[in-house]
């Protein structure tokens, strides 16, 4: 099976190294430099104070034709406009398709791929990229997956030839499979940045558990989903298993960075939009992760 990665940040690498013990991986970069470093000393994969590597091949995304079996695309949500450029540039039909976004936001967007299979997927594997071809897996999860437009036997067959010890799991609808983690990354992610702590504060500060389960609340009004307690359970559950981790979106701004806030609760105020639902605290949440990010990479 051939497989092709698009995006050189942790996850891409992370995916690009346990992937290629059972398929032929190309990895493709934004930069040439990012590649030509892959493919002069190989990707490093750094676990439990042991170092593995291996070699894959290094392209950029401009070379990307769509022609391996399965592409997997590991972009954040606001970098996804020139993967969709690239799909819509293709004259022949392409391989199948993978996202990997955190959000929802991009859904819209899957839906109107009309050429190729298209399947979503879930990632609860921690990762760090330490450089441009060096990548800690700081915990271990499986990888979700369902389909926008597709078949479920080509998700089966996949999962049969990748290496157990890097599982994945066929989940039967997408919007349950996301929304469960749009929740959690809608609470901890905004909470984390405005507030500038780590994860388990959110339970063991009293006054910042309260205000979680404001927006947990303000959240349930406009998802679709059944059972509130138990999708309150495992946001807490997230925050105890990764007390003392600094959330993606708290390190995006510490770097001056752009989040993926339009994708988490840009798409939770437009769901509550068009049901014509008031709620101000996601809003507070949004306008001043927005507010953080101006001069920063965003507007």
């Amino acid at each position: 099976m051939k497989i092709g990665i698009i995006g050189g940040g942790s996850i891409g690498l992370l995916f690009a190294y346990y992937l290629n013990q059972a398929a032929s991986v190309t990895l493709y970069t934004r930069t040439l430099e990012q590649a030509d470093k892959i493919n002069r000393e190989g990707l490093c994969l750094k676990y439990q104070d042991h170092l593995h590597h291996t070699y894959v091949s290094g392209k950029t995304l401009e070379s990307w034709q769509g022609q391996e079996d399965l592409t997997i695309v590991t972009v954040k949500q606001y970098q996804l406009e020139a993967v969709f450029t690239k799909i819509r540039q293709q004259t022949k039909p392409t391989g199948r398709l993978l996202f990997l976004q955190n959000g929802m936001g991009h859904i819209k967007h899957l839906k109107a791929i009309t050429n190729c299979e298209v399947y979503v997927g879930s990632v609860e594997h921690g990762a760090y990229r330490n450089s441009e071809n060096i990548v800690t897996h700081t915990g271990e999860g499986v990888t979700r997956l369902a389909v926008i437009n597709g078949e479920h036997s080509f998700l089966e067959e996949f999962i049969d030839k990748i290496p157990k010890s890097f599982p994945f799991v066929v989940e039967e609808h997408y919007y349950q499979m996301l929304v469960k983690k749009l929740i959690v990354n809608a609470i901890i992610n905004p909470m984390t940045a405005v507030l500038k702590v780590p994860n388990g504060e959110l339970l063991s500060n009293p006054y910042y558990f309260s205000s979680m389960k404001c927006l947990f609340k303000e959240l349930m009004s406009v998802l679709e989903v059944d059972d509130h307690d138990a999708y309150f359970q495992h946001v807490v559950t997230v925050c105890q298993n990764t007390a003392g981790n600094r959330s993606s979106m708290l390190k995006d701004i510490e770097n001056h960075q752009p989040t993926e806030i339009d994708a988490i609760l840009g798409y939770i105020l437009e769901e509550a939009e068009k049901k014509a639902i008031h709620v101000p605290i996601i809003e507070t949440y949004y306008h001043l992760i927005k507010g953080f990010s101006i001069g920063k990479g965003e507007e």
